[in-house]
């Protein structure tokens, strides 16, 4: 039986913010994110993905986040008001395209170790780039990491097959979040903690104009009689 685990975030884990990720793009989307890395890290955010697609003739989605994994609509058009003129003038895609800067949603993407070990006691699915024990696919619940392995309980392992098993991070091509009731619960919660935080921050700040508006203000002393 797996051992039971905590089934939210771990906010206690490491974020830095020069953390480099271990399962990255390939490709056009390589282009565009070696692009776009620089400056997303220039305002304080991390890239997390890119991806493109052929929606609306072709769609180029830069998946963007804070270290603390926050990432509000005002974060996205600060990027994309920075961004865009510098991949028009770079021009990593030879056609016509609608760029879309977005968080990296409740069913994220893996891709720093520190994801691994945030997300530990939810459920993944992982597409290895390179095979374990013949298998490129594993589906089951994250129970954390060691070193730069991530370690997963599986729930569709076959009578024989281990159920806990050590995936290289950076062999897999794609880990990805289940969707799942807890996992929904926890990122409302987050939500609503951010909001709170940015409410009293937004208090604080009004608080201090009053007080700066409303200090006494004194003469400079000239030295005179």
């Amino acid at each position: 039986m797996a051992e039971a685990h905590r089934l939210h975030s771990n906010d206690n884990a490491p974020a830095a913010f020069d953390e480099p990720r271990l399962i990255v793009d390939t490709g056009v989307a390589a282009r565009v994110g070696h692009i776009a890395e620089p400056v997303l890290a220039d305002l304080g955010y991390r890239l997390v993905r890119v991806r493109i697609s052929a929606a609306a003739g072709c769609t180029v989605q830069v998946m963007a986040e804070r270290p603390d994994g926050s990432m509000s609509v005002d974060d996205c058009e600060a990027v994309s008001r920075a961004l865009s003129p510098v991949l028009d003038v770079a021009d990593p895609i030879e056609r016509a395209y609608r760029l879309e800067i977005s968080s990296p949603g409740i069913d994220r993407p893996l891709v720093r170790k520190s994801d691994f070990d945030r997300y530990a006691g939810h459920w993944v699915r992982i597409e290895m780039e390179v095979p374990v024990d013949g298998r490129k696919r594993f589906r089951g619940q994250l129970t954390g990491t060691q070193d730069e392995l991530a370690r997963v309980h599986r729930d569709d392992a076959a009578e024989g097959e281990p159920a806990d098993v050590l995936l290289p991070i950076s062999d897999m091509s794609d880990a990805k979040l289940v969707l799942t009731d807890e996992l929904v619960t926890q990122a409302m919660r987050r939500g609503k903690a951010i909001e709170r935080e940015a409410r009293q921050a937004r208090r604080e700040q009004r608080r201090e104009e009053r007080q700066h508006r409303h200090r006494p203000h004194r003469p400079a002393d000239t030295g005179g009689e």
